[in-house]
């Protein structure tokens, strides 16, 4: 199907030094602190706070005026350490050559592992005082009442907390356990030398990471994704032992962790804190597993449409249908409060404001960290960083983060600091959510059928990309982790064969396979950073997309009601379990159910694509 006029895509845009970017289009951390002596006086004040608090062992049984006097303390270090941190890793992520930046962000992980080990005592020293106890004295004292979730929590986690001995050694082991990230972003980002390639249609690329990706999103030549990709997997493979010694570190310190505190595996460890059944992964990939029909119809769709003899992962970013439109920041910022009106005026108001702060760093430039993230500062508005590039991902990216933004306000307007910061079980509902508004919003505005297409192609793609991939990558971490808990050795050429074998078992004979994509895991930033993420993307998409069916597909009486049970869930922040918040949302996940509608949203939507391509 000859769907699009073939072209090649020009030359990839030099990438600028910062310097170049205009002042408007990145943060300004002075919110946080004015300049780094105030940054400096500031950790001097978190460092003597750290200290006073050490000074407060043994002072618990002395009742509850003690024990709320500790936590109002260890209150104080937290809104302080948000600040300290951030300052200087926001600073770092503009450009992360600067080893002068990198060394004070050290300076701060390392005085992390001191308040570790300065706070060691007291989990201890709290649990050798009876429940009962401690519920009268909260009975009796309303400012200590506040912290009755997190205190009663503590003690349903009684098993796992180590005396107070067993507590000051893990703290000692924290200052190392950052090492195996740090190594693997300074090997992946800062110490990476972004090739530089002359494509077989002649065109020149330097293949940044936010490079790469606009490339295959935008060069209509298969074999110039072929060489891209080869070449910016080459920079992987040539260091594959290195990453996979890396990720072999980040699997021992998770063992370490969870045999240390008595439990029976790392995902036992990784779940109990917020509370969640090891079941809701489990079932999430084998639901997963059971549902890549659709996800395989829609690659072999593609194929078609491409008119490709072979199709590869490297093609599955590439429009139907071309489109010659771009989707510029200044537009994106027009669009984005508009799509949320569902949700009432108030938070429409409340986006544009966030959207209006300068705390948002809106291009890629030489040095500065790849992807995007929303960082909850608290006592400041959200910071943003994205990596805009004008393609219709990176507006959607925005909407994703506004999400994460959007919570954050919320969650520290209405909590105490002890329940502003909220888990990562829920944190990706409300970006999820603000995705799907922000699609209906662009399918609302159009009526040109190739736009329609493309935007129908961006909705299944996120959920190919938000479940489907998420779910595949949970199950690798999954069997890596339980290939350590059987004590089997982890390599390079184990961890290639494994996810080898799951890009197989999850998109089949649909696609073609490089020999490179084994080493892809290598790329995956939160395989590195967060063990055990990116299962709970899948969990709140699903979670998002049944919420916004209440809400869209309530009646006029009952919409109201529908809004404000999601804004009480980003409200709560994290003053209870994250299950128990989404049940209150009306949101079920113990249930199958939840999870089997994405699949058979996927396949509603690729019929529809289906359909929308046979009319044109």
């Amino acid at each position: 199907m000859d769907l699009y006029a073939p072209a090649d895509a020009p030359a990839a845009a030099t990438l600028r030094e910062r310097a170049e970017v205009d002042d408007r289009y990145k943060w300004n951390l002075q919110s946080i602190f004015p300049d780094w002596q105030a940054w400096d006086t500031a950790y001097a004040e978190l460092d003597r706070e750290i200290g006073a608090f050490a000074e407060r062992q043994g002072s618990l049984a002395g009742g509850g005026a003690a024990l709320l006097a500790a936590l109002q303390q260890r209150d104080r270090i937290g809104q302080l350490s948000y600040r300290v941190w951030y300052f200087a890793s926001l600073w770092y992520d503009q450009d992360q050559r600067d080893n002068v930046i990198n060394g004070k962000r050290q300076q701060v992980q390392i005085l992390f592992a001191k308040a570790a080990q300065a706070s060691a005592w007291f989990d201890p020293e709290l649990l050798a005082i009876p429940l009962a106890t401690v519920q009268q004295w909260m009975q009796d004292d309303a400012a200590l009442a506040v912290y009755r979730f997190a205190l009663e929590d503590l003690y349903r986690q009684q098993e796992h907390v180590l005396d107070e001995k067993g507590e000051h050694l893990l703290s000692l082991s924290s200052r190392f356990s950052s090492a195996p990230y740090d190594a693997y972003a300074s090997l992946s980002t800062a110490d990476l030398k972004s090739p530089t390639v002359t494509l077989p249609s002649g065109a020149t690329a330097t293949l940044s990471y936010g490079q790469y990706r606009a490339l295959l999103a935008s060069n209509r030549h298969q074999p110039d994704r072929a060489a891209a990709f080869k070449a910016f997997h080459e920079t992987f493979q040539a260091n594959i032992n290195t990453y996979a010694a890396l990720y072999n570190g980040i699997l021992q310190r998770d063992w370490f962790h969870a045999q240390a505190r008595g439990y029976a595996t790392m995902l036992d460890a990784a779940l109990h804190g917020n509370n969640i059944p090891t079941a809701v992964v489990e079932n999430l990939v084998e639901q997963a597993r059971a549902g890549v029909a659709p996800l395989q119809r829609y690659q072999r769709l593609r194929r078609q449409v491409l008119g490709l003899e072979q199709y590869y992962g490297y093609d599955s970013a590439i429009p139907l249908v071309d489109l010659d439109e771009t989707y510029a920041y200044d537009e994106a910022l027009e669009w984005l409060p508009q799509s949320v009106a569902p949700l009432g005026d108030a938070y429409q108001q409340q986006m544009r404001e966030v959207l209006a702060s300068q705390c948002i760093d809106v291009f890629e430039n030489v040095g500065k960290r790849s992807g995007a993230y929303s960082a909850p500062v608290y006592g400041c508005p959200p910071f943003m960083l994205l990596n805009h590039n004008d393609t219709l991902d990176s507006a959607f990216t925005l909407a994703h983060e506004m999400g994460h933004s959007m919570h954050t306000m919320l969650a520290h307007a209405h909590q105490p600091f002890a329940y502003a910061n909220y888990t990562i079980f829920v944190a990706e509902v409300p970006s999820t959510l603000s995705e799907a508004l922000f699609l209906r919003f662009m399918l609302e505005r159009t009526s040109d059928p190739k736009q329609r297409i493309v935007l129908l192609q961006h909705a299944i793609d996120g959920i190919v990309g938000t479940f489907y991939t998420q779910v595949m990558f949970a199950d690798f971490e999954l069997q890596a982790h339980r290939l350590v808990e059987a004590g089997k050795p982890i390599t390079a050429e184990v961890l290639n064969a494994l996810y080898f074998g799951l890009l197989k078992t999850y998109h089949g004979d649909a696609f073609d396979y490089d020999e490179l994509s084994a080493v892809t895991w290598a790329r995956i930033p939160h395989f590195f950073g967060t063990p055990y993420y990116v299962y709970q993307y899948a969990t709140c998409y699903a979670s998002s997309a049944q919420i916004l069916t209440q809400i869209l597909g309530a009646s006029d009486a009952e919409r109201p009601a529908a809004v404000e049970r999601y804004l009480d869930l980003l409200k709560a922040g994290g003053s209870d379990h994250p299950m128990v918040l989404l049940q209150r949302a009306g949101v079920d996940l113990s249930q199958p159910e939840t999870v089997q509608a994405v699949v058979q949203q996927l396949d509603e939507l690729v019929t529809q694509l289906e359909q929308a391509i046979a009319q044109l």
